[in-house]
């Protein structure tokens, strides 16, 4: 007990926030409901999950030898400002919304270092092997940090903290030393069912269950080709990630502002101007998405996303970025541009322009998205 007190004072002096230990055989439902998950193709084309499911499952899979895990959770909660509301940016149709998480530099090179650091005390004061993860490896961090009692799953699937609501960065310590497990955290959900309700693609088809094929993080990060189309519209302007479950549970009213400086919002990603961002070529998105997550979607799933914003913006005079695009070299960002001018643009213009570019394209990606175009605009 007396090293667990300790390695909790150690931990906030490295800048965690909370600490929570528990065993690698805490979470043993975890597996199961993968497995359903994965059944269900709930996973989209994240083929990733299927291979490494026994693994995530089971912490002792990944590493046979760990006995303990300590979880550790980073506050990122932003200030209350009208450029840092998840929810306010959403009626500003001109700008693009990018999840809390993704406006600052990388979480992982913040903590990766922190936890390597931290591992390192631990065992220097007691010795044992130990194991750093965030969020890169086969590791179900969030049963786990429940198991902990940092919080519980809500019924979002996120993680709920009492103390932080729904910000919170998850790292973990994997070490073969045998510590004290907490108790771990129960549900405070009650009837409560904001997160599910406020969801704009319905991916929540049951309390506690996500289908991922529905979810714009998903749909904005992970998924490869275009989004479908039936989803667009309610996209909205969200260009990376959602954070509306996030920011409308009760218990963020708990919440604070972080205190780690890194983790403060870019202020040119609390709000950018979306004609802005649709003129990035890929030098220019490297650029302004250095050491930041959206860096990995790359810039045409990035301006994807933006011409999906566009198109829902309702605002004609951004139908010349659309119209640029067009001739962009990448098909995915191509039929966005058209999507968007089916809903900027009159048919008659519409129609015009599928003249004009129909008979040039010779990707059957683009030249379906301009039939489907003229088809929603012709009814």
């Amino acid at each position: 007990m007396a090293l667990k007190t300790a390695l909790a004072n150690a931990a906030r002096r490295h800048g965690f926030d909370t600490v929570g230990i528990t065993r690698p055989d805490s979470i043993p439902q975890a597996l199961e409901r993968l497995r359903h998950f994965l059944a269900a193709g709930a996973h989209g084309d994240m083929d990733w999950m299927e291979t490494i499911a026994a693994r995530r499952g089971n912490p002792r899979a990944l590493w046979p030898q760990v006995r303990s895990i300590i979880m550790l959770g980073l506050n990122y909660g932003q200030d209350c400002g009208l450029n840092d509301d998840p929810l306010a940016i959403l009626q500003r149709r001109d700008r693009g919304a990018i999840s809390v998480y993704a406006r600052a530099d990388d979480y992982h090179d913040i903590i990766k270092p922190r936890l390597k650091a931290l591992a390192r005390w631990l065992s220097e004061q007691a010795g044992g092997d130990a194991k750093v993860f965030v969020d890169t490896a086969a590791v179900m961090e969030k049963p786990l940090a429940a198991a902990a009692g940092l919080g519980w799953q809500g019924k979002h699937t996120n993680l709920v903290s009492r103390q932080f609501g729904s910000w919170l960065f998850l790292g973990a310590i994997f070490t073969t030393l045998d510590l004290p497990p907490d108790a771990p955290e129960v549900d405070h959900c009650g009837t409560c069912r904001a997160c599910l309700d406020i969801c704009p693609t319905a991916a929540f088809p049951a309390p506690y269950r996500l289908d991922a094929r529905r979810c714009i993080s998903y749909l904005t990060i992970e998924h490869k080709g275009p989004i479908p189309r039936e989803l667009r519209a309610a996209i909205g302007n969200r260009i990376f990630g959602c954070d509306d479950c996030l920011a409308v549970c009760p218990w963020n009213k708990f919440a604070q502002a972080g205190h780690e400086m890194k983790l403060s919002a870019r202020p040119q990603l609390q709000a950018p101007c979306l004609a802005d961002l649709a003129r990035l070529d890929d030098a220019a998105f490297r650029k302004m998405f250095s050491k930041s997550p959206v860096k990995r979607t790359g810039r045409n799933r990035f301006v994807r996303n933006v011409l999906i914003a566009i198109g829902n913006s309702g605002d004609a005079t951004l139908a010349g970025e659309p119209l640029r695009l067009l001739g962009d070299s990448s098909a995915l960002v191509r039929g966005a541009a058209v999507w968007a001018l089916s809903r900027l643009l009159p048919p008659e213009r519409l129609a015009a322009l599928a003249m004009d570019h129909r008979a040039h394209e010779s990707e059957p990606l683009v030249a379906d998205e301009w039939t489907a175009a003229l088809e929603a605009t012709a009814t």
